[in-house]
C-alpha cells in the first residue's frame, strides 16, 4: 500500500469463500451431533433403593430351581448386573478396561488386588465417589460426586464380581 493511498489493500475473493465454507461445515457438523444426541439418549436409568423388581413366575422356567434358592442366588447377580449397566453409563470405561489398562488399571486387575480384603465393596464405593491418587503409581482417580452411595456400591461390587485371570493375582496388579 502507497502512503498516500486510503483505501486498504483488496483481500483474495477465495479467503472469503473459505470462511463461509468453513462456518457451514462447523454448523452442519454442530447440528448433526446435536440431532444424534437427541435421537439416540437413552432415558435415565433411575435405581431406587428398595424397590421391588418384580419376578417372572417360577413356572415360567420349568428348568429354573425352587423359589428359595432362586431368591438367593438372584440378588447377588441382579446388583452385579445394576452394577454393571451403572459401569457401562458412566466415564469408567475412559479410563478402565475389562481386561486391558488404560489410563487406569483394568477392572480385572482391580478385582485381583482387593479380592482378599473383607471391607473391599465399602472401600472401592468410597474411591469411586471420592476419587485417589497413588493407588495405582501416579495415575488419578478422578472424584464422582454425582454417584450416590448406592450406585457407587453395586459398581464395586460388579468390579468385585469379575472372574480373575488363572494364577490369582497378575503381575500388573501387584
Amino acid at each position: 500500500m502507497h502512503p498516500d493511498d486510503d483505501t486498504p489493500p483488496p483481500r483474495p475473493r477465495w479467503l472469503g469463500w473459505a470462511l463461509m465454507v468453513f462456518g457451514l461445515l462447523i454448523t452442519l457438523g454442530m447440528l448433526n451431533l446435536g440431532v444424534r444426541m437427541v435421537f439416540t439418549a437413552k432415558p435415565p436409568q433411575v435405581e431406587i433403593p428398595g424397590a421391588v423388581v418384580p419376578q417372572p413366575p417360577a413356572s415360567a422356567n420349568p428348568t429354573a430351581p425352587a423359589a428359595g434358592a432362586s431368591d438367593a442366588a438372584a440378588a447377588p447377580k441382579t446388583t452385579s448386573l445394576a452394577g454393571q449397566a451403572l459401569v457401562e453409563s458412566s466415564d469408567c470405561l475412559r479410563c478402565h478396561g475389562m481386561d486391558r489398562r488404560y489410563v487406569g488399571p483394568s477392572f480385572r486387575q482391580i478385582a485381583a488386588r482387593y479380592q482378599d480384603r473383607p471391607d473391599a465393596a465399602a472401600y472401592l464405593a468410597r474411591k469411586i465417589r471420592e476419587g485417589s491418587v497413588g493407588e495405582w503409581g501416579r495415575t488419578v482417580m478422578p472424584r464422582h460426586p454425582q454417584v450416590t452411595e448406592v450406585q457407587a456400591q453395586a459398581m464395586a461390587l460388579w468390579v468385585l464380581s469379575l472372574p480373575i485371570a488363572e494364577g490369582g493375582k497378575s503381575a500388573s496388579a501387584q
